[in-house]
């Protein structure tokens, strides 16, 4: 085995790049020229970018590492979508909430970074849960992140983003009922590697990322990579002109990568990401029932003197508007040790911190309502050990421990306007001009042991049996303070303004769970060409904690409390490579059932959203993904799903509002059979890429994209008012590449959204009955260019 040598010899290379982004720092990107698979790809896709050349006619090969160890894609038994950083820029996609768009069975309900969440097959619709995990683990290049909300930024320097489905938890750092999103960036390389870019769009759109990359000394290598992005915004402010739903995000990520010899590597990540916008900005989608010929949410704003405007011309109308910011960042360092009997010994030290601040407005032209919402301070630790035997015997397995500790804050903030009681219909001075703040806290702690192994019965037959065992307790506080400002009331307004704010404390809460994950598997290779693969597989995930007061002073303190989630799912698949590997075709069928799970509700009484146990769910359907090259420079991919998630057992389940309205209106309703919020039926993507030589030398090509999503239910209550329709999109772009003496060239047209679709990405309960949405990006055409050097 050849061993790096440990000296300090400066290597003569140059590391200069030249790019100033705004106000931020240069940047750059590269890849890893360390001979593992991963690196192996990215220098085939770089060199096919830099030739022109005429390329094989047949599929590059998909490096995986959901096993925790590098193997083929089409050769792990379990329900995976690769996105390779190559198609997400041929795509132009650069957010987490755009993936939805390549892959099957996934949403992405997205208002900004708090109100955020992850599902998969229809599973993990609980946004804005500061005292919950959610059912979707969000990894970043081998770290848990505790919030869904530390993943919404730029996609910089993306190696690979991977989407496993199913339960999880038997090989990764923290227990999941639904699946997995894991996001791998690439690695310092010690050849030098620069590259920057930028693109200009319709709205504002504004974007420069670059890196650089390369050698420091013969055993340390280095990485940096930055960006800025800024857009204007595409909803319309009709009361002062202004654009609302955009603003400015930067970044940077620092990485170093130690390699004394050929059985040790350590790699420290350094970064940080920060967003000043009006992300949040909701438009008015219905405004509820008419009950005995009055609609309430009308008839308030009228009263109060409100405009309203048609949030389906992308308008609204603030007096104050939303404003928010996002200040995160996070450190790691990953070791791993090949030791003496060929085991593999990897750790994981993380620390990650996120800071949210929002300014939200209550949709109103007038002063009902002057500021809401809720600040977040959020830290979290992580410390993973993992230990993975020798392959290519009978048996080979991996073994881990794992830590998360993680520490909470919020603070949620109310602020009248003189007109406060007009818009939520209490008695004079009860609310207005008032202000309340509510102190919430939760710490975590989580410790897990977990394994997995593999039986090589025979060449061809595979059993797979893993384990997890994890431990968590969770310890919190609320306390809501007296309400200041406003008059001195007496009668029925001192008792409205005592109900929705007045003093509150809960007290000391804790929850002790453990929550078991198992897993068994058979996977037969039927040809070398076709692997066919069964599981059944259990997975926990611990309860939670409500961090808002809610109805908890007239309904206790346990109405606070939130229970386990517990899945059992079973699939049934094969993958296939065909065609003298032109042609790949992977289809499963699954089946999961859910008790106790964990969703958002609203209380229209309160006006407040609350973490709760939605009773039993199940989720079945089938997933299917084709991958076919016809020809040289012709890339096609197909995918999609049907998923139909319902309530089997939902009796408990809060009333829509055409019922809750209503005189003598039930305290609650049952949902069982009623389908699960934002599960879409039918999901159904397609894209393809196309590259051809030129006479002169340059390369030509055209990358298309189409994702639609049928109906679906916006709010939990299911209400007529609240669905949420079904909808296309189309995206286009088109470029040239050429060569230079010192590095490549590429310059790109890009359409999104090509027919401009009006439509809806998530529904929210709204004030007085009402529904808000949050509108899809309209077209916007752009150019990028790019330079690799």
């Amino acid at each position: 085995m050849a061993v790096y040598s440990p000296g300090i010899r400066l290597r003569p290379i140059s590391l200069a790049v030249s790019a100033i982004l705004a106000s931020a720092s240069s940047v750059a990107v590269a890849q890893d020229s360390a001979p593992d698979a991963q690196a192996a790809q990215r220098q085939t896709t770089q060199s096919q970018r830099q030739t022109a050349n005429s390329e094989p006619v047949s599929l590059d090969s998909v490096v995986v590492n959901a096993r925790r160890r590098e193997e083929s894609a089409q050769s792990v038994p379990t329900p995976i979508s690769v996105l390779s950083g190559d198609t997400l820029e041929n795509q132009r996609i650069y957010r987490v909430q755009d993936i939805q768009q390549l892959v099957p069975s996934t949403n992405v309900a997205y208002v900004h970074a708090r109100q955020s969440s992850l599902s998969i097959r229809g599973l993990g619709n609980n946004p804005a849960s500061d005292g919950l995990e959610g059912s979707v683990g969000v990894y970043l290049d081998n770290v848990y992140l505790g919030r869904p909300g530390m993943a919404v930024f730029d996609l910089l320097d993306v190696e690979q983003i991977d989407v496993l489905r199913g339960p999880q938890g038997t090989l990764f750092g923290k227990n999941t009922t639904a699946g997995v999103l894991n996001i791998t960036t690439r690695k310092p390389t010690f050849d030098p590697e620069r590259s920057i870019s930028t693109s200009i769009g319709g709205d504002g759109y504004r974007q420069v990322q670059a890196s650089v990359s390369g050698g420091i000394t013969d055993t340390l290598a280095g990485r940096f990579s930055a960006y800025r992005t800024e857009d204007d915004g595409y909803i319309k402010n009709v009361y002062d002109g202004s654009d609302e739903n955009g603003g400015r995000r930067h970044g940077f990520r620092g990485q170093l990568l130690y390699k004394p010899s050929g059985t040790f590597n350590l790699r420290w990540i350094g970064e940080y990401n920060e967003e000043k916008a009006s992300n949040g900005t909701l438009v008015l989608y219905s405004t509820g029932p008419t009950i005995g010929g009055v609609n309430r949410y009308e008839q308030r704003a009228a009263a109060a003197g409100a405009t309203l405007v048609n949030g389906r011309d992308r308008k609204v109308n603030l007096d104050v508007g939303h404003q928010l910011t996002v200040f995160q960042g996070g450190t790691s360092v990953e070791a791993n040790w090949t030791l003496p009997s060929n085991h593999t010994l990897t750790s994981i030290t993380a620390y990650r911190w996120w800071d949210f601040t929002p300014r939200n407005d209550d949709g109103l032209d007038v002063s009902a309502s002057i500021n809401g919402g809720v600040s977040v301070r959020d830290k979290q630790y992580s410390q993973e050990f993992r230990l993975a035997s020798p392959t290519g015997g009978a048996f080979d397995y991996v073994l881990g421990a794992y830590y998360f500790r993680q520490e909470l804050d919020n603070r949620a903030h109310s602020i009248y306007g003189p007109l406060a009681d007009v818009w939520n219909g209490t008695a004079a001075g009860a609310l207005a001009n008032v202000s309340s703040f509510t102190d919430g806290s939760i710490k975590t702690d989580s410790w897990a042991l977990f394994g997995q192994g593999t039986w090589h019965v025979t060449d061809r037959l595979d059993f797979t049996a893993g384990l997890r065992g994890t431990y968590e307790t969770k310890d919190a506080w609320l306390e809501r303070h007296a309400p200041i400002g406003g008059a001195a009331v007496t009668g029925p307004a001192a008792t409205q303004r005592q109900a929705r704010h007045g003093a509150w404390q809960s007290g000391d809460l804790s929850q002790h769970s453990f929550s078991p994950s198992g897993l068994l598997s058979l996977s037969y290779q039927f040809s070398p060409t076709l692997l066919g693969y069964t599981s059944v597989s259990h997975g926990e995930k611990s309860g939670g904690i409500n961090l808002g007061v809610g109805s908890a002073p007239t309904a206790g303190v346990d109405s606070l409390l939130v229970g386990t989630e517990r899945a059992n799912n079973f699939e049934l698949g094969f993958k296939s490579t065909l065609l003298g590997n032109r042609l790949l075709l992977n289809a499963n069928l699954f089946w999961t059932e859910v008790s106790g799970y964990q969703a958002n509700a609203y209380d229209h009484a309160t006006r407040a959203s609350y973490l709760t146990n939605a009773g039993d769910v199940r989720s079945r359907g089938i997933e299917a993904e084709i991958t076919w090259k016809p020809l040289a420079g012709l890339t096609l991919n197909a995918n999609g799903s049907y998923n139909d998630v319902t309530y089997t057992d939902y009796k408990d389940a809060p009333c829509p509002v055409e019922v809750s309205f209503q005189p003598g209106a039930p305290a609650s309703c049952d949902l069982s059979g009623h389908r699960v919020v934002g599960s879409s039926k039918w999901i159904a993507n397609l894209n393809g890429s196309y590259r051809w030589r030129l006479d002169n030398g340059l390369q030509a090509y055209a990358n298309a994209s189409y994702a639609y999503r049928s109906k679906a239910v916006g709010t939990i209550d299911d209400s007529i008012y609240g669905q949420l329709p079904g909808y296309a999109v189309v995206n286009l772009s088109t470029g040239l590449r050429g060569r230079l003496a010192d590095g490549t060239w590429d310059l790109s047209l890009w359409l999104k959204n090509a027919f401009d679709k009006t439509y809806y990405t998530s529904l929210w309960n709204g004030q007085n009955g009402s529904y808000n949405g949050v509108h899809g990006t309209p077209r916007t055409l752009g150019v990028t260019a790019r330079y690799d050097f």
